[in-house]
């Protein structure tokens, strides 16, 4: 029951669809992207949520590692790599490994989240032993690492097929993927904007493999540059269409471009409008996810807080120190509390889930 009077006469027909349980079209969602009557898109996401979730909204307390900044890869949108060699370029030993998480671990944590660049300067074996070493240390943490566009890479790197790479991983303690290296899974978007990345059926093989394999992934979209609407839209469908045949999604991730420059005006940012309205349709359109999430590090908190009421279940985590999107340009704060994440659920009028990687809760925040 929509508690508003739909001003779009457009939208009826998908009121109709979503009130019964249809798989909205990319037609539907271009309508969705295009209606000026925002506030029935995001009831509509609501419901769809609320069938999902009811009221709840998950965290996790985790902390952000990047082993290393060096990248073969030049990404258009990308302030965080660097060359070897270059200034300010890094890649952990492990005892510096070591000593950057004994600095930022407290109680409570329940997730190592490790990405960094495609190091093509150091063996696939240092990949594996940052797992290793990390979970020798701290066994009752899950090790979620690596992008499918990593995973693409370390084969590459090592000779092995992706079902190996994933298979030395696993063994080494990797339980579940992140979902970077996405960014736009058209061939038009990456050959622009990623070229020495996956490709659009690399990264979705990668992560077809590792559902086989048993594994829980993560996926996002990066969104915000130079895709059109319907770029995105095939995006989520071809995400859609993969968790249909894999069930191995736990949730979507939209990404909001942050600009190359700290100081870049807000005419190069996205606007709340359009944040608000992808997390929407993202609901919308990804039927078969249980999350959308609301990444604050990108679209801020108070807007995290706002996507709540727009079909966002879950609002990531404390961080303790995010890297890669500060150093492209990103205004938000690189971490918080578990207490303010807290606050923030409780703002909107929703219930605090603590929970694990894969969306087991730990504590209900009555």
């Amino acid at each position: 029951m929509l508690l508003s009077t739909i001003t779009d006469h457009a939208l009826e027909p998908i009121v109709e669809k979503v009130q019964n349980g249809e798989r909205l079209t990319l037609e539907d969602g271009l309508t969705l992207y295009n209606t000026p009557d925002l506030l029935t898109v995001a009831q509509l996401a609501n419901l769809v949520n609320q069938r999902k979730n009811g009221d709840r909204v998950y965290f996790i307390q985790n902390l952000y590692i990047n082993p290393t900044n060096v990248c073969e890869a030049k990404c258009a949108f990308c302030a965080f790599r660097r060359d070897p060699g270059e200034e300010g370029a890094y890649t952990m030993s492990p005892e510096e490994l070591l000593e950057y998480v004994e600095k930022r671990y407290s109680e409570g944590m329940r997730e190592f989240h490790i990405v960094g660049g495609h190091n093509h300067t150091v063996p696939f074996d240092y990949y594996l032993n940052t797992v290793s070493i990390l979970k020798k240390h701290y066994p009752h943490i899950t090790i979620k690492a690596y992008t499918a566009a990593e995973i693409e890479f370390f084969s590459r790197l090592s000779g092995l097929s992706i079902e190996e790479v994933l298979k030395e991983l696993m063994a080494a303690g990797v339980e579940s993927l992140t979902g970077g290296g996405a960014e736009i899974l058209t061939e038009r978007y990456r050959l622009k904007m990623s070229p020495d990345k996956a490709s659009t059926d690399q990264y979705l093989e990668v992560h077809r493999i590792a559902h086989q394999l048993g594994l829980k992934t993560h996926c996002t979209m990066l969104y915000g540059s130079i895709e059109t609407l319907e770029e995105r839209l095939i995006h989520m469908i071809r995400l859609r269409e993969l968790q249909d045949e894999t069930n191995g999604f736990l949730v979507f991730i939209p990404l909001a471009m942050q600009p190359r420059n700290v100081n870049a005006s807000i005419k190069r940012r996205t606007s709340a409008m359009d944040d608000m309205r992808t997390i929407a349709v993202s609901r919308l359109m990804m039927d078969n996810f249980p999350h959308i999430k609301a990444y604050f590090i990108n679209i801020g908190t108070q807007l995290a807080q706002l996507a709540t009421q727009f079909g966002a279940s879950d609002l990531h985590g404390t961080l303790v120190e995010e890297r890669i999107s500060h150093a492209a340009g990103a205004l938000t704060q690189q971490a918080l509390t578990k207490d303010e994440l807290i606050w923030l659920i409780k703002g909107a009028n929703r219930t605090p889930v603590e929970r694990d990687t894969f969306y087991n809760p730990i504590k209900i925040y009555e």
